[in-house]
């Protein structure tokens, strides 16, 4: 029965490996690609998972390890991990134009009413004080007479 597996490839060797995998190997791959961020110097489509790709496996997958580009595959007790289809499945469903759409972050504006969803503040409510660089957002706890805290965005939810 086939299955989908994950083959880790030589940094900076990825086009090679897949050409590889694909073309002269015969294995059904593939490389999920995003949009790069409007911050990076380069607007090109990027890998979404760098340095990875998935394969297809019918029959055989000793081949793989042997292909040129390839480092190993990724394994579970000496035999390919398995991902599952539903995984690959989801990815597909998401691509726009070949590009996989990734969700939307979430955007906090300043006194807008959060909850810290992780870490040793879990379960505190705030007001958002101020969001700042490298995703990270400050907030002001109704704790100790309203004490700032700067946690990382995604330990917050709104309320």
């Amino acid at each position: 029965m086939a299955f989908w597996a994950c083959a880790q490839l030589i940094p900076g060797h990825e086009r090679m490996a897949l050409h590889c995998l694909e073309r002269v190997a015969g294995f059904e791959i593939y490389a999920p690609r995003i949009r790069a961020p409007r911050t990076a110097r380069c607007q090109d489509p990027r890998p979404l998972f760098p340095g990875y790709a998935f394969v297809l496996i019918v029959l055989q997958w000793h081949a793989i390890k042997r292909t040129p580009g390839v480092v190993r595959l990724v394994a579970d007790g000496g035999v390919p991990a398995r991902v599952p289809n539903a995984v690959i499945a989801e990815l597909r469903a998401r691509e726009r134009n070949g590009l996989v759409q990734l969700p939307e972050p979430r955007r906090f504006r300043t006194g807008d009413r959060v909850r810290v969803t992780h870490g040793p503040l879990l379960g505190l409510e705030g007001l958002v004080a101020g969001i700042r660089a490298s995703e990270r957002i400050e907030v002001l706890l109704g704790l100790l007479g309203r004490a700032r805290a700067v946690l990382p965005i995604a330990d917050v939810e709104p309320v």
